[in-house]
């Protein structure tokens, strides 16, 4: 029995790894790493046996230390990671187990299949851009990709669209980002479910330009992405712009501008690691931008209702997070300043809604249902 870990993934992201063999299961310990952030929060390694055997044990414990420097750490049992031995699907690992030490602090474990050959774990189903390439080729055509610009480590960014319109188009637009923070993978399988339906139904009641994956650095490289320094992708939409993926943005978001009658902005994101009480949104301030207020509590009645309980928080309609003077500009600020429009940050839990374990399927399901309350407002 020889198990080893390894980072050097697509999104990896673990540092203080230990392995230990003595106990009744093997232990391997770990933390995720900030990268820039001022808490922790994605995870993803990769555990190999490098010598298989036929006395391997039965299961892996896997530990978090620090758990409670994780953002919204709450209770170690609705935090659900994901894992996924090789050549089978994702699963999601039983409820977390704290573990406190003598000082006080927390931290947290999960049990696992014994991990042979290999096994990925991960704080959430990752979302990257081999993803975005099967939701391409299950469009059939339907989502054309561009590159709009490069990221500060010269990545590209791509933005799926519809069509690209003409200045002057009158058809109603959506613009949808997810990713601003890139470990908050929830909110990019919300988004695919959301483009898979409208794929499906070939109908165009919106010019849709959308961008699955806004920090594509912070995904190859496993960040959590929120409030690293000096500013994250979500508080850099002043003028001028704070990232330059940032200015990117803001300049296809005026060329489609151009080409529609602006409807509505979504900004696909998560919450705390271990929230688990549904979907919901921000919206814009009303104190500031009254009529961008307004005009986006009517989407999110809509989107509320279609989600229905099973998906939607009990209290779904929530004050926007950024909202005080002197804070950075966010999406949904800079659409309502800057593009007089209306958006939505929707968070999406990365675990459970109440008992409810939530799968890729359930993810994308939200996003079907979101779409479907945007085409009925749109045929209202």
């Amino acid at each position: 029995m020889a198990l080893r870990v390894f980072t050097d993934i697509p999104g990896g992201n673990a540092r203080g790894i230990t392995v230990e063999t003595a106990g009744e299961f093997p232990e391997i310990t770990f933390v995720p790493a900030p990268q820039g952030g001022n808490e922790t929060l994605w995870f993803c390694l990769r555990i190999k046996e490098l010598q298989p055997g036929e006395n391997a044990p039965a299961k892996v414990r896997l530990t978090l230390k620090h758990y409670g420097n994780l953002l919204g750490a709450g209770s170690p049992a609705d935090c659900v990671p994901v894992y996924r031995p090789q050549g089978q699907g994702w699963h999601r690992a039983g409820s977390g187990q704290a573990v406190v030490l003598p000082d006080g602090q927390v931290s947290a474990s999960w049990t696992i299949p014994y991990p042979a050959p290999a096994t990925d774990v991960a704080l959430c189903f990752p979302y990257d851009l081999s993803d975005v390439r099967t939701l391409l080729a299950k469009s059939k055509g339907y989502w054309k990709t561009d590159e709009i610009g490069l990221s500060r480590e010269g990545r590209p960014l791509l933005r799926l669209s519809n069509d690209y319109g003409a200045p002057g188009g009158k058809r109603h637009g959506l613009y949808l980002v997810a990713r601003q923070h890139a470990g908050e993978t929830p909110g990019s399988w919300v988004l695919d479910g959301l483009l898979q339906h409208l794929s499906r139904q070939r109908r165009d009641p919106f010019l849709v330009w959308a961008v699955p994956l806004a920090d594509a650095d912070g995904v190859v490289r496993g960040d959590c992405g929120k409030d690293a320094f000096p500013c994250d992708l979500n508080r850099a939409w002043g003028t001028p712009p704070m990232r330059h993926e940032t200015l990117v943005y803001q300049r296809d978001m005026a060329r489609w501008s151009e080409r529609c009658r602006p409807a509505l902005g979504i900004d696909f994101h998560a919450p705390g690691a271990a929230e688990s009480d549904g979907i919901y949104c921000h919206l814009p301030p009303p104190d500031k931008f009254p009529d961008a207020h307004r005009a986006a509590e009517k989407w999110a009645n809509l989107i509320c209702q279609e989600l229905g309980p099973d998906y939607a928080a009990h209290d779904f309609k929530r004050a926007a997070a950024h909202a005080p003077d002197g804070e950075t500009p966010s999406f949904t600020t800079f659409c309502a300043e800057r593009l007089g429009l209306c958006a939505l940050a929707i968070e999406t839990p990365y675990g459970r809604i109440g008992g409810s374990v939530l799968t890729q399927k359930q993810y994308r399901e939200a996003g079907e249902r979101i779409a479907r309350a945007l085409t009925l407002k749109a045929g209202g």
